[in-house]
Formats: structure tokens, sequence, C-alpha cells
């Protein structure tokens, strides 16, 4: 076996610890389950992309298409501080501080519980505002509010199961979500099928089938974190906040949640200036998305296993394993996404063909694609190196970067830009450029700075 388990006692669930064993061997079969549970939620939405674009209109593929740039702004900024609550978990796990993983894992459902009231209002009030920001066609709007009015009433159930995931990840376990991802992808994509194909619902019944799907995930979660019989275990009556503990748990995790609503902020912006070019624009950029977040999984695995192996290391003290650990996770992502990047490259009509059969769409995402994809290491680099400093505890450092440049030089070069080079290609060249600079500044602290350290092992109250 890879990793060591500890029992938690008396329990009949065991959870791994990443701090010992072989690193890669170890790193990679913590992943391989985060990888697999990424794919089934990119499932959903290319559920949703697929059926809508296969029994439906341009227009409705154009608005399912901006789901995720729309969602990730209000949804991300929660999950960051989930990211947050799992570093915090992770930290006591590995230094087998039982009663603070108790604390922080009833403290942290407990914002979710807070955060999943405060998303849907917030989404069903700003969504519209959004939409007329970016520039949304007039022939997209009707079915684009009608999917994210849908999709924000039931955004608890995405809200919970990312929280639940992150803690059950935190205390090593990537299994059991990636075991109720796999059901709830099924139900997904039956109800996709009968709702859009079978009712001619439209990107009404698309959103009912995520949200309804999504639900079932949460609810299984829930249901295994209240059921499982060691010290770990969710108890309703122990749901409190500890002010201590939630000092730490922001500290670490509103970052990330900024920095992931700021990339949004950048992204939307960006796609504002894509809705410019017209519904073929948008739909082409869409089956991009939808075909980038399939083959860059991998990528994005490695960067989320990261912080859970490096803050459990740091726990525990082991820093020698914790600077090996990122270097194999770093290098190791960059590797695999330059081989995606170069195949994508040459492959990427017959990929887009997956979600549109429209030559216009399919020659927009074309563009697109052979603009970024040789520039894909760039992008691992940024994503893994951010992974290694939310594990230590770092996460103020890609936040100020993504900030500055994935988010501000981002919008400041397409205003710049597009007027003198009037071509939806320059729109594009943000991407590898942002990537680029981002890179740079990791490339520097991650050699510069003592990260190990400093890491902050403060118990909470």
């Amino acid at each position: 076996m890879v990793t060591k388990q500890i029992s938690a006692g008396h329990g009949d669930r065991k959870q791994a610890s990443l701090t010992e064993g072989p690193i890669a061997l170890g790193l990679l079969s913590f992943a391989l389950p985060i990888f697999l549970g990424q794919l089934l939620q990119q499932c959903y939405n290319m559920a949703d992309a697929w059926v809508v674009g296969n029994f439906a209109d341009n227009d409705a593929f154009a608005a399912v298409s901006l789901a995720t740039h729309v969602t990730f702004l209000i949804i991300g900024f929660f999950n960051g501080i989930a990211i947050g609550g799992g570093v915090v978990i992770s930290r006591y796990f590995g230094a087998k501080d039982r009663e603070q993983v108790r604390r922080a894992i009833h403290t942290n459902v407990l914002f979710g519980i807070g955060a999943s009231v405060l998303s849907t209002a917030v989404g069903l009030w700003l969504v519209p505002h959004i939409l007329l920001w970016m520039k949304t066609p007039e022939s997209v709007m009707p079915h684009a509010l009608v999917y994210f009015r849908i999709y924000f009433g039931g955004v608890s159930t995405v809200i919970m199961y990312n929280i639940c995931m992150a803690v059950m990840r935190a205390l090593g376990d990537s299994l059991h979500p990636l075991y109720y991802l796999i059901f709830s992808s099924a139900v997904n994509v039956a109800l996709d099928l009968l709702f859009v194909a079978g009712f001619g619902w439209g990107v009404g019944g698309a959103a009912v089938a995520t949200v309804i799907a999504q639900g079932l995930s949460a609810v299984m979660c829930l249901f295994r974190m209240c059921r499982v019989k060691d010290d770990t275990r969710l108890e309703l009556k122990r749901l409190r906040f500890h002010k201590s503990m939630m000092g730490q748990v922001i500290r670490q995790g509103l970052p990330t949640g900024v920095q992931n609503a700021v990339i949004s902020i950048g992204n939307l912006a960006v796609q504002a200036n894509i809705n410019s070019f017209g519904a073929y624009a948008i739909s082409g950029q869409g089956a991009y998305a939808k075909v980038e977040g399939l083959v860059f999984l991998p990528i994005m695995s490695m960067s989320l296993a990261l912080p859970t192996f490096i803050s459990q290391n740091l726990g525990a003290k082991e820093y020698g394993r914790a600077k090996k650990g990122a270097a194999f996770g770093i290098l190791s992502g960059m590797a695999m996404a330059e081989l995606i990047g170069v195949l994508f490259y040459f492959e990427v009509q017959h990929a887009l063909r997956l979600f549109v059969d429209t030559p216009e769409a399919i020659e927009f995402g074309c563009i697109h694609a052979r603009t970024v994809s040789l520039f894909f290491f760039l992008l691992a680099f940024s994503h893994c190196a951010a992974g290694v400093m939310r594990g230590c505890g770092k996460a103020f450092v890609p936040m100020v970067a993504m900030l500055l440049f994935w988010c501000g030089f981002r919008i400041l070069y397409v205003t710049l830009a597009l007027p003198v080079f009037p071509v939806f290609r320059t729109i594009s060249w943000a991407y590898p450029i942002t990537w680029s600079l981002s890179s740079l500044v990791f490339l520097v602290w991650l050699f510069k700075t003592d990260w190990v350290h400093g890491f902050d092992g403060k118990k909470s109250s």
C-alpha cells in the first residue's frame, strides 16, 4: 500500500496519510480519484452542452456556453474558502491533532450552509446585470436567464458538495466523493436526455437536471460524513463556528476565494469582447472551453492534490518530503500539459465537433485553441505552483498575482489591443501572455523564499 493508513481509533473508516511512502506514487494515487471526480464534474456541463447543442438551437447552446464564467464568479469565491478549510484540516490531520480536526470539520460545514443561502440570493440578483454587462446578444439572453435562474435557485447543492468534498479530501479520502459523482453523473445524463431531448424543455431542462444530480451527490456526501464511526464524524449538535478556527479558515481560504472571483471578472471582461463577435463566436469559444476543461483535467487534479500533500507533510514537519512532492507535482503537471497541448493543437476540429457542427462556430474555436494550446505548460505551472502555495499557507501570493495579471492586465490588454488589432485572435493572446507573467512571479517566489518553514501551526481555541 502506498500511503500509511491512520485509524481514527474505533471507527470503520481509515484515512490516508500522505506523510509516508513513495512520494510520486503517493501523489499520483491520491490525485487519480480527484481526476476521475473532476472528469465526472465536467460531465455535468458537458452533458448539458452536448444535449442542448444537439437537441436545441445555436442560441440555446450559446446560453449554456456562458455558464462557466458566470457561475464561477460566485461559486468560485466560496469554493476558495472551502479549499482554505481543507488546508486547515490537512494540517491538523498531519499533526495528528484530532480535536482540532473535528472542530475544523464542523466549522467548515456550517460555513457551507451559510454560503449556500448567500450564493442563491446574490446569484439571482446579480446574474441579469452580468449578462447585460457582457453584451449578451438579444437572441441568447432569454435562454441564459432561464438557465441561470434555475441554476442559482438550486446552487446550494453545488456549494455543499464542494464543501463536503474538500473536507473528505483533506482527510485523505478522495475515493468516496468519486463514487457519489459516478452515480450522480449518470443521473444527470439521463435527466438531460429526458428533459431536453424528450420533453423539449431546452436550457431550463438542462439546468434542472444539473441541480437534481448535484443535489444527490451532496446528500450522499453528508450521509457518509454523518454515518462514519470515528472521531471525525459530522454531528449536527456540534455545528458551530469556532471563532479562532474560522479565522484560520478565512486566512487560508479568502485569498483563494478572491483569486477565483477576480479571475472570473477578468474572464467575464474577455467574454464580453468575445460576445461582440456574435453568437457563433460565443458557441465556438464555449465548445473550446468544454474541450479544454476535459483535456486539462489531469493537470488540475495534480494542482488540487498538492495542497493536501503539502499541508499534511508540513503539519508533520516532513519539510524535505514537502519540497520533493512540490517539485514532482509541478514538473509532472507541466509535462502532461504540454503533451496534451500538442495533441489538442492538431486534433481540435474533431474535438469541437462533439459540441457544435456549425462551420462558423468551429472556426472561432480553432482560432482560439491554436493560439493557446502550445502554452499549456505555463498554465500548468501557474496552477500547480499556486497549489503548493495554498498548501503551505501562502494563498495570498497567488491571489495577488492572479489579481494583477489574470484580471487587471488581461482586461487592460484586451481593452487596448482589440481596437488596434480588431480580430478574434487578439483576444486569444490574452491568455498565454498572462500565464507567462504569473509563471514568472511564481517561479521567483518558489526559489527565493523559505516556504516550508513559515507554516502557521497555531491551534484554535
